[in-house]
């Protein structure tokens, strides 16, 4: 079996008025997806989430990556992540045994990278006619348990929002703090955790999450405050690329868990953050880190330290599942991510539900490669639009 093709499919969807959150970063108006499409010279497609930014990835799939990789076996993954991320110094890797890294092998190439190895995983698994978490070892868990992701709402809603997740059958939800909360910080940030502890009640696991808006000593002010309330991680609460040093202070004074990772590529940049002291939850997301095949070494260097993988899982359905089949096969992932925002491309892309137990587990996919179907027609269905304006 060879590769015949590879592209990449750019989708789209709106998001009503209605339905829109709200955050430090602005108002969300529409979701994206870069869907890295595999094809084989034996009928066999496999897909893969790539993030960044859409266009910029269809140029690295198509006119980098695909040379080197049209013709080969795709079941040599290790070997075709090596192609793509030594270039024409793949060579010189496998005879030495240590990286000579491409030019520029982070960020949007890592992101296309990412989606590549997802989509070249799915065929393997399909090729043999098993979910992709038997190839990585057969599996230590059939279910793992998610944490309800949102938590924008201000004060007098943000206890109902998460309540809600709650209602839905999630035993952890997290919610945003810090620079949604500029206009009185800390107190405001303060003022919704305490509410939705109330409204969640004691037993349910409760993380915030600061999206990297903060100074270390804003990060440190707003911990010390927060932890009368029980809080099971502080995520991102400096940016780590920015100031790691930062992280590493707002670990040594607080009681409450750091978790970084969402966007850092290569195992490389986590040695860093563990080499620092830094985080105690890694959030290595797939389609940014380097694909399956990067995110099992993360797992590995974490796993090392005694430390928890929790896989940032914010992206379409493809990232859900690909995320799904790594917890399925890593020890150290004891948690998972499922958004709460309106989201289409996470909700409306499979033939099969996309959803949470009562329990507040989710089973994981048993088909072959990544366990899942894709709709037809999606490109119809969600076109890609460029603008961050959708037309009326």
């Amino acid at each position: 079996m060879k590769i015949a093709d590879v592209r990449t499919m750019l989708l789209s969807s709106p998001i009503p008025p209605e339905r829109r959150w709200r955050s430090d970063f602005g108002s969300s108006v529409k979701s994206d997806a870069a869907i890295v499409v595999v094809e084989t010279d034996e009928g066999i497609t496999g897909y893969g989430e790539a993030k960044g930014t859409p266009l910029v990835v269809k140029a690295i799939v198509e006119t980098r990556l695909k040379p080197a990789l049209v013709g080969q076996d795709p079941t040599r993954v290790e070997y075709l992540w090596e192609r793509m991320y030594s270039g024409s110094r793949t060579e010189l890797a496998l005879k030495y045994g240590h990286p000579y890294h491409g030019h520029n092998v982070r960020g949007e190439t890592a992101c296309a990278i990412s989606g590549v190895d997802v989509a070249l995983w799915d065929i393997f698994g399909t090729s043999l006619g098993v979910p992709i978490f038997k190839l990585l070892g057969g599996g230590v868990r059939e279910r793992v348990r998610a944490y309800g992701s949102g938590g924008w709402a201000g004060p007098g809603a943000a206890g109902q929002e998460l309540a809600g997740y709650v209602e839905k059958g999630f035993g952890a939800v997290k919610m945003r703090v810090g620079g949604l909360d500029d206009e009185d910080f800390p107190t405001r940030s303060v003022d919704r955790l305490r509410e939705v502890r109330a409204a969640i009640g004691p037993k349910v696991d409760l993380m915030m999450d600061a999206h990297g808006a903060l100074t270390a000593r804003q990060a440190v002010e707003l911990a010390l405050r927060a932890e009368e309330l029980r809080i099971s991680w502080f995520e991102e609460p400096v940016v780590v690329a920015d100031d790691l040093p930062g992280l590493a202070e707002v670990r040594s004074r607080t009681t409450i868990p750091i978790a970084t990772g969402e966007n850092e590529s290569t195992r490389f940049a986590f040695q860093t953050i563990l080499d620092a002291r830094a985080a105690d939850i890694l959030q290595p997301d797939i389609a940014i880190a380097g694909g399956l095949t990067e995110t099992r070494r993360i797992a590995a260097l974490a796993h090392a330290r005694g430390l928890v993988i929790a896989p940032h899982v914010w992206g379409s359905a493809l990232l859900w599942a690909a995320s799904l089949q790594f917890a399925a096969a890593t020890p150290n992932c004891a948690i998972f991510e499922f958004c709460q925002a309106y989201s289409p491309l996470l909700y409306g892309l499979l033939t099969t539900p996309v959803a949470v137990g009562k329990d507040g587990f989710v089973g994981i996919p048993t088909g072959p490669g990544l366990g899942v179907e894709l709709q037809s027609d999606l490109e119809k269905k969600y076109p890609y639009v460029e603008t961050t304006v959708f037309p009326h």
